[in-house]
Parts: C-alpha cells; structure tokens; sequence
C-alpha cells in the first residue's frame, strides 16, 4: 500500500510473521491508502477515507507507516472501522524513535533545531527527557548534535529540568546551584 510522500515511515525490518488470526480483510481493491483530495468527480470522501488521511500527521510524527490489513504482521497495529479492519501501522525500529522525535520537532519549529535560542532548546530537552529520549543508548549525543551543543551542555539542561522540578515539588534534599 502507498501513502502520499511526507506521511510515509520507514519501512519495518523484513518480512514479519502472519498473524495466527487474520483479521477480516476489506473487498478486494479497497486498499486502505487515503486518496489526496475528496473522491472521484468531486464527490465526498467516505468516512473511512478521513478516518485514514487523519491519520498522516501522526504517522509522519512516529515514524509509522499504515499497511494493507492483508499485509499486515503480528507487530503491526490493526485499525478497525466499522465492524471490519480497514488499515494497519507498522510501527518504526526503537533504535530510529529518537530521529523521528527529532524529525518532527524540526518539522514544528521550522527550522533547524541548533538555530533555536536557549529557552527552546532547553524545552526541547525537557520535553525529550519526558518522552524517554535519554534512555536510549547515544539519546545524550544524539540529542546534542541536533541541538548543536555539547553534550555537557544537554547534561545541564537535564539538571536545570530535574531542579526545577524539585523547586516546584519543595524538595529541599535536591541538587542546588547556588550552594
């Protein structure tokens, strides 16, 4: 199945294992791909259709890809419309979430990520750090290179974030920077 460039992830790794209960398959030639605009001749959109193309913005930000629910392996994720399964996502690698998360916070802020002022890119930081970004292996280097800081610096983020968090909790146990 096809999606409109822009709204299509990278593709999971090799063939997967059919699942051991297909879900109900749509009529053949009714793939799940959302059509660009409404439909034929000018008519509306079907339900479906919508249902899908909403879909895009979030795909494009994880990284997923939407499949054909024949296609569809025991990984991936069915969407069921009405009583029948008309799509699947197939979710990306966990060692390519970061640069998706990366990829859609340049895509928000327009630009590149190293040519924001510091605020942001300590938000950016703090928004990583709560999504499970610095759990990854490299999350730190990676994170750094496309803030287009050192790593010591995303280090004094992360404390910045953590000791705010403890000044709004109370926590008068916590690391503090003016001794």
């Amino acid at each position: 199945m096809s999606v409109p460039d822009g709204e299509r992830g990278p593709v999971g790794p090799g063939p997967r294992a059919e699942p051991s209960t297909p879900p109900p398959a749509r009529p053949a030639g009714r793939a799940p791909q959302p059509p660009p605009g409404p439909g034929a001749a000018g008519e509306p959109e079907s339900g479906e259709a919508r249902f899908l193309a909403a879909l895009g913005p979030l795909l494009t930000a994880i990284g997923g890809e939407l499949v054909d629910p024949t296609e569809a392996g025991e990984d991936d994720v069915p969407l069921h419309w009405d009583g029948a399964t008309v799509a699947a996502v197939r979710l990306p690698l966990l060692s390519d979430s970061l640069d998706h998360l990366l990829d859609d916070l340049r895509r928000r802020h327009g630009r590149p990520l190293a040519e924001l002022d510091r605020r942001t890119k300590q938000r950016i930081v703090r928004s990583l750090e709560q999504r499970g970004a610095f759990a990854l292996r490299h999350g730190v280097e990676t994170v750094a290179a496309a803030l287009g800081v050192s790593r010591f610096t995303v280090y004094n983020y992360l404390n910045y974030v953590s000791e705010r968090r403890a000044e709004a909790r109370g926590d008068e146990g916590g690391s503090r920077r003016d001794g």
